[in-house]
């Protein structure tokens, strides 16, 4: 298995004036008119103390907004740093986690799913353009059931590995099919930050830590 490193975060911002330079900018515009008045003031007739002291409210006020922006952003990217750690001890091991996607790992891909009482059911995979490529139909037990796929498609091709779309579709006879939750099982090769959010990587498939239910060696 082939171990991706683990990528760290970084800090997106989105599409637009950065809301921090502009305060800044604006603070030392402020800054530069202040200067600028006082420079050229009459000095037979001075500045209003009470407006004067007003205007320095207002700067140290904008000031102080930049250092509290600042602050909470390295605090932000502190706490994602940390929590990329913590979530890289998941490479390397097998994990489930609920995806409408299965990750078909060297060849292998695998689901588990619960059903209500003994039923016929159907699993279907698509590709990325939505077709269905591969289609399976079993008859599940009461309770917890598995399936795994072979990465073969429906004429013994064998596909490649990558991230596919999977239904699960049961009920009896004469009924109409209900979709059936599952959760996909894969080996953790990496983790990321994505969108200031921890995702890890199962092969080519890409989830948020948060879909995990269980962790196994």
């Amino acid at each position: 298995m082939t171990i991706a490193a683990v990528t760290a975060p970084t800090s997106t911002t989105p599409t637009g004036t950065d809301p921090l330079a502009s305060l800044t900018s604006n603070m030392n515009d402020f800054l530069k008119l202040l200067m600028t008045q006082l420079q050229n003031q009459d000095p037979t007739t001075p500045m209003d103390t009470t407006q004067f002291t007003a205007q320095l409210v207002q700067f140290a006020s904008v000031e102080q907004q930049v250092n509290i922006n600042t602050g909470v952003q390295s605090l932000i990217q502190l706490a994602q740093s940390n929590n990329v750690l913590q979530a890289s001890g998941l490479i390397g091991k097998t994990v489930t986690a609920t995806s409408t996607q299965i990750s078909l790992q060297n060849g292998s891909g695998s689901i588990q799913f619960s059903a209500p009482a003994a039923e016929p059911v159907t699993v279907s995979v698509a590709d990325s353009a939505g077709a269905t490529i591969a289609q399976s139909s079993l008859t599940s037990t009461a309770g917890q059931n598995s399936w795994t796929w072979n990465g073969q498609n429906s004429r013994g091709q064998q596909q490649s590995d990558g991230a596919y779309t999977v239904t699960v579709l049961g009920g009896t006879q004469g009924t109409t099919p209900v979709a059936i939750p599952f959760t996909i099982t894969g080996a953790a090769t990496g983790v990321v930050t994505q969108n200031n959010t921890e995702q890890v990587r199962l092969g080519q498939l890409t989830l948020p830590v948060s879909a995990i239910q269980s962790v196994t060696n």
